[in-house]
């Protein structure tokens, strides 16, 4: 059985390492972007099962990321988990808008990931 896809986009390589180590355990492909613009263009090259989106990154932002992956079909049904120091009603509700399926702020709370992820894509 083919293993499950996520794609890890954030501008700062602290964040990718700490959710790649939430993740290791888990039987998920991890695949990573570092910026708004790459995780764009890699979302659409891997197909990912699920999507981790950091909102403050350059080049593109989340929200604009997640807009732009809505508008395509083949991306219009993959989970999609804004993480995110923008913790304030206004950026909670402009994700959602954008269409994201999910919302966590950072600093990340592993078990929490790891419970949202295991929602959206099983064991």
């Amino acid at each position: 059985m083919e293993r499950k896809k996520i794609l890890l986009v954030d501008d700062s390589s602290t964040v990718l390492l700490m959710e790649k180590m939430i993740l290791s355990k888990s039987p998920y492909e991890l695949v990573t972007a570092s910026d708004g613009q790459d995780g764009y263009d890699k979302a659409l090259v891997e197909k990912p099962d699920l999507i981790l989106l950091d909102v403050v990154m350059p080049r593109m932002d989340g929200f604009e990321v997640c807009r732009r992956l809505r508008e395509r079909d083949e991306m219009r049904g993959v989970p999609v988990i804004m993480v995110t120091t923008r913790g304030e009603l206004v950026s909670v509700e402009t994700g959602y808008q954008s269409g994201c399926t999910d919302y966590i702020t950072k600093p990340i709370n592993g078990l929490e990931l790891l419970s949202k992820v295991k929602s959206y894509l099983g064991d």
